[in-house]
């Protein structure tokens, strides 16, 4: 009663019909309501974390059907990176431009006293803009990092060409996803 050799140790991604059409089928609705959540963000329940969290776990589902070095290489680390940047980038400018409106950093009153505008905006700014990219890099950027293992032989052969490569600039490690 010994299973082939096929079915034994194998760890390779195997198509599913049923789960690729299932995907196909969910996944617009699924980043479309994350989209809606985020851009909701402080009006109603849930808001811009949950809704970059919907958005990341859309990009999990879509690896999970399709593989995960598939998915990688479509969703770039630059891209995945630049998300990350971007909403710290808005958080960081809409408190410094509170600061140069007069107020304190990320205080919405300044806003509000120099435009004639409600406080909600630089509110809706940092929810919207910042804290859903951020969520979203965040969740993909866990999931890749987590996928990509630590097994010893990738870490010996990466090690030679990234730690002791003085020609690449920096030593910052073992990528996560590929600019293939």
């Amino acid at each position: 009663m010994s299973q082939p050799d096929s079915y034994t140790n194998s760890d390779t991604y195997s198509e599913s019909q049923v789960i690729l059409t299932s995907v196909r089928i969910i996944a617009p609705f699924t980043l479309t309501y994350g989209m809606f959540l985020s851009l909701h963000g402080a009006d109603t329940p849930g808001g811009s974390f949950q809704g970059g969290a919907i958005i990341g776990v859309t990009v999990l589902m879509l690896a999970f059907a399709f593989g995960i070095d598939p998915t990688r290489k479509w969703v770039k680390n630059s891209f995945v990176a630049g998300l990350i940047t971007g909403g710290v980038t808005i958080f960081i400018a809409t408190g410094l431009f509170t600061m140069a409106l007069g107020g304190n950093f990320l205080e919405y009153d300044a806003i509000a006293d120099t435009f004639g505008i409600a406080h909600y905006w630089g509110m809706e700014a940092i929810e919207v803009g910042g804290v859903a990219l951020i969520v979203a890099g965040a969740v993909m950027t866990l999931f890749f990092a987590t996928a990509a293992g630590f097994t010893p032989d990738r870490h010996s052969n990466e090690s030679d060409s990234t730690y002791s490569s003085s020609s690449s600039g920096s030593a910052s490690g073992p990528e996560v996803g590929r600019d293939d």
